[in-house]
C-alpha cells in the first residue's frame, strides 16, 4: 500500500490511493470510547487491503469558538498521533481547524470530503458526532449524504465505565483531581508523557534523593502531588519504577514558579540531562505539601518510596 504515516492538513489525492476507511474526531486522549470508533475502521481496512485513517483537528476547535477559554488537551498532537499508530491506524490526517472549515454546510461536508479524498470508502464516528456550519450535522445527516456518494457510515455507541459515559471531559476532571488509576481505566492505557531531562539545582542529590528534572508543561495539568510512575528512555522498552513529584516544590522553591516534574528512580538510573524519557503514571500517593524543615521532607520521601515499592510488586 502507498500511504504516508501522517499528514499535516488534507493530503493530495495521489497520496492515498487504496480504499480509505476514515475515523473522524478530535480523539483527545484516545480513550476507550474513541477506540470503539477507530477499531472498526482498522478491522475493515485490513479485510479489504485498504488504509485505516484518522482525520483529527489541530488546534482544538475551542481555540476558534472560545479563544479566551480553550479546552486544555489531555495530550499534545504528537502523543495522540503516536497512540493512534500503536492501535493500528495507518495514516493520521491533521486538519487545521479554521473558520473556513467550520463554515462548510453540513449537507455538503461529505461530498467535500470525498472530493478531497477520492479513495474514501467509509467513515466512522461516535453517535454524538456533530459537524458543519453551526454544528448542524449529525449521524443522520451523514447517512443521508452517503447514499449518493456510495460511502459507508458507521457510528459507535458511547462506551460507559461505572455506568457513566466515557468522555475526554470526564478524564480531564479525573486527571485534575489526581485520580490517575481512574484516568488509566477510562483511557484503556496508562497516562503517559514525554519530556527531556534538564539540569536542576541538584537539591535532591544533596538530601539523598537524586531526581531527574523534567520541565513539562501540559495543557491539562494533573493534580500537584507525588505519584508512583515507571519511566524509560525514549526508543527503548525498559521501564524503571520511580516516584514523581509534580508541582511547585513549596518547601524548597518560590511557589510562584511554573510547576515541574521531578522523578526519583527507586533503583537508580544512568540517564542524564539531554536524554528524553517516557513516563507512565500509575498511582497517586499523596498531595504536594509544604514542610517546615528539610528533615521532614526527607522523612516523607522515605515513606513515599516505601509506598511506591509496595505498588511495584
Amino acid at each position: 500500500m502507498n500511504f504516508p504515516a501522517s499528514i499535516d492538513d488534507f493530503p493530495a489525492p495521489s497520496e492515498l490511493k487504496d480504499p480509505l476507511h476514515l475515523a473522524i474526531g478530535i480523539f483527545d486522549g484516545v480513550h476507550l470510547g474513541h477506540k470503539a470508533v477507530i477499531s472498526p475502521s482498522v478491522i475493515n481496512a485490513r479485510r479489504c487491503n485498504g488504509v485505516s485513517g484518522v482525520l483529527t483537528f489541530d488546534p482544538h476547535p475551542s481555540h476558534l469558538f472560545r479563544p479566551n477559554n480553550p479546552t486544555p488537551l489531555i495530550m499534545p498532537i504528537r502523543a495522540k498521533t503516536a497512540i493512534l499508530h500503536e492501535i493500528g491506524v495507518d495514516c493520521v490526517i491533521r486538519k487545521h481547524f479554521d473558520t473556513a472549515f467550520a463554515s462548510i454546510p453540513a449537507k455538503s461536508f461529505l461530498a467535500r470530503l470525498k472530493k478531497t479524498l477520492p479513495s474514501l470508502t467509509s467513515i466512522y464516528v461516535g453517535e454524538n458526532f456533530r459537524f458543519g456550519q453551526n454544528r448542524e450535522g449529525d449521524v443522520a445527516t451523514l447517512i443521508k449524504s452517503s447514499h449518493e456518494l456510495d460511502l459507508g457510515v458507521f457510528s459507535a455507541e458511547r462506551i460507559k465505565h461505572k455506568r457513566e459515559p466515557i468522555s475526554s471531559t470526564r478524564i480531564r476532571k479525573k486527571l485534575e483531581a489526581g485520580e490517575i488509576t481512574e484516568v488509566n481505566d477510562l483511557l484503556g492505557h496508562n497516562y503517559k508523557i514525554r519530556a527531556q531531562i534538564v539540569d536542576g539545582a541538584k537539591l535532591g542529590r544533596k538530601i539523598g534523593f537524586p531526581t531527574l528534572n523534567l520541565p513539562w508543561q501540559p495543557e491539562c495539568k494533573p493534580r500537584f502531588g507525588v505519584y508512583f510512575v515507571r519511566f524509560g528512555e525514549e526508543g527503548t522498552t525498559d521501564r524503571h519504577a520511580a516516584i514523581a513529584n509534580y508541582g511547585v516544590r513549596p518547601t524548597v522553591a518560590d511557589v510562584t514558579q511554573e510547576p515541574i516534574l521531578e522523578i526519583h528512580a527507586l533503583n537508580g538510573t544512568t540517564l542524564v540531562a539531554g536524554d528524553t524519557v517516557n513516563v507512565e503514571w500509575l498511582h497517586f500517593i499523596r498531595p504536594e505539601q509544604k514542610f517546615n524543615k528539610i528533615e521532614d521532607l526527607k522523612a516523607q520521601i522515605v515513606k513515599d518510596c516505601a509506598s511506591a515499592r509496595k505498588m511495584d510488586r
